[in-house]
């Protein structure tokens, strides 16, 4: 058989692998390239365990410092498995490591299934008992995984944990006294209230922390609508009730709208809990406003987001719908309902 060098593996060492496999009196078949073909160089009996005679492989008379051989080492399992070593020391000659490195191909398709492991070598220190152990716990490690099958593991981790959530909301719901849903800071809660009693252009951010399950205040500010984006998180999910004074309806009014932002950089897991637990925010925000502030006008749409900064005053007006509609009286919830499809029309039949 000839390899990608021009390498061919000798009559003699067929023959003498042939012979080997067949007894179980050697343990290490040392191979080299010579005159242009690759040839038995010398055979080591089995004296001890294969940890034991792996350290005879140490011995400067077997292999040297700076010149590549292939080892051939027969392991302990029953029946026997082979292990290719192929020994290229860092202080060998160029020529020969590409010369051992372009053979090493054809001397693998030679053994076949012979060899059920391989080990690489570039000193004698990686064919050490020691060395060994660790290239098989290596190999017994979970494989990494690629960026595809990671972000499938963490969507099933995150499906786990909400189906574990709802399971656990469903059952203690009766203690919850804000709704079905995530449970709410004391603070959380006094934010809306303030914020419902207020006048001016406010928002309250609240976020959820995953281990607790617990939904916290992150801020209560006043600001112009124009700083809506810059008051939101870019990085993480976030909840926010924004209280907002205009003139686009008729009476002017001060409406306080939901808002669900969930930028794409986001742990999956997060994103899924935060989707999860939306509508449950937001029934729950909007009770605690209206048993504080019953006459406070609350949107009934509701804005989702995955890029913050969007959140500009033209955005929100197309979402609430606050442009080129004539709209209801507050409290009406016309001016949030989502108004049908309107059926396609059938293709015309072609002459």
């Amino acid at each position: 058989m000839s390899a990608s060098s021009g390498i061919t593996v000798s009559d003699d060492l067929t023959a003498h692998f042939s012979s080997v496999l067949n007894s179980n009196t050697t343990r290490f078949v040392k191979l080299a390239i010579k005159d242009e073909s690759l040839v038995h160089d010398q055979s080591l009996p089995a004296q001890g365990d294969f940890d034991v005679d792996l350290l005879k492989l140490q011995d400067s008379e077997i292999l040297q410092d700076d010149v590549p051989a292939y080892i051939l080492a027969r392991l302990d399992h029953y029946p026997s498995q082979w292990l290719a070593i192929f020994y290229v020391p860092e202080s060998a000659k160029v020529k020969d490591k590409m010369l051992y490195a372009s053979t090493r191909g054809s001397l693998t398709k030679a053994l076949g299934s012979t060899c059920t492991d391989s080990l690489f070598a570039t000193s004698k220190k990686d064919i050490t008992p020691e060395a060994y152990a660790a290239h098989k716990r290596h190999n017994a490690a979970p494989k990494p995984l690629s960026p595809r099958e990671q972000e499938l593991a963490e969507i099933r981790e995150a499906e786990s944990s909400t189906i574990s959530y709802q399971g656990t909301m469903s059952l203690n719901s009766h203690l919850n006294t804000t709704g079905v849903g995530f449970r709410w800071s004391q603070d959380a809660e006094d934010a809306l209230v303030n914020l419902s009693r207020g006048e001016g252009c406010a928002i309250v951010v609240i976020q959820l922390e995953p281990a607790t399950e617990l939904l916290t205040l992150t801020s209560f500010q006043d600001l112009a609508i124009e700083g809506v984006p810059q008051a939101l998180p870019h990085a993480e999910p976030c909840y926010a009730f924004l209280a907002w004074p205009h003139s686009l309806t008729s009476p002017p009014r001060r409406e306080i709208c939901f808002i669900y932002s969930c930028p794409g950089s986001s742990a999956i897991k997060h994103r899924m809990l935060y989707s999860s637990g939306s509508l449950a925010t937001f029934r729950a925000g909007r009770s605690i406003i209206l048993s504080s502030s019953p006459l406070t006008y609350i949107a009934s749409r509701k804005i989702e987001t995955s890029d913050p900064g969007e959140l500009d005053e033209s955005y929100l007006r197309a979402e609430l719908r606050l442009e080129g509609e004539s709209l209801d009286a507050p409290g009406s919830g016309k001016d949030g309902d989502p108004k049908p499809f309107s059926r396609p029309k059938r293709p015309t039949k072609k002459r």
